[in-house]
């Protein structure tokens, strides 16, 4: 499985990137959110979750780890494609979404095109749990200082030894918010303190 690519950025738009990595072209699937992060720029990293079916191999791409876990649970949605689920994140930012889908507002999802009642009140009821604004919320705050892959590192790592996904959120954006320029191995051992 691919999980991001990096490389320069040959063509974009609205809703497709292709990026060159050593040689060879991909040709990304992206939302409205992704165009608008890389607008502008020669070279980018992009996260990318493979869809292969009988007649294609799709490649999808996002800004952030973030973006593509919503991707991934919209598409777990019985009746939501990947372009359905493209559509969706191309009409909310991720946070946003996850706001919506946490506080149950059926009429904001309704907007999207293609999204109808049922399907709208299918996606609430199947993501209701499965999404978490507190978290959500809580990176943000550190991508708003700009250390947005020190906050993931830091919390991907303290998951991986043991510890709660939130309870960890919590200590990094806390050591971020009094020394935003720590390096991610500082915070991991600062927050095995507090932890």
């Amino acid at each position: 499985m691919i999980d991001y690519m990096k490389g320069e950025i040959v063509e974009l738009i609205p809703a497709r990137m292709t990026l060159e990595c050593a040689g060879i072209g991909y040709e990304l699937n992206i939302s409205l959110h992704t165009f608008s992060a890389y607008n502008g720029r020669q070279q980018g990293k992009i996260f990318v979750h493979e869809v292969i079916r009988e007649d294609a191999h799709l490649l999808y791409g996002f800004s952030s780890k973030e973006e593509r876990e919503l991707f991934l649970l919209l598409t777990g949605v019985s009746g939501v494609g990947p372009n359905t689920a493209r559509t969706i994140l191309s009409s909310y930012p991720p946070l946003e979404l996850t706001q919506i889908i946490s506080s149950q507002n059926e009429a904001s999802l309704t907007v999207v095109k293609g999204i109808g009642l049922k399907t709208a009140q299918r996606i609430l009821i199947d993501l209701k749990n499965k999404v978490k604004p507190v978290e959500t919320a809580a990176l943000t705050g550190a991508t708003a200082m700009g250390n947005a892959n020190v906050a993931e590192e830091a919390v991907a790592a303290l998951v991986m030894l043991g510890y709660q996904k939130a309870a960890s959120q919590k200590v990094v954006v806390a050591i971020l918010k009094g020394s935003p320029v720590l390096p991610v191995e500082q915070v991991i051992k600062s927050a095995l303190r507090m932890l």
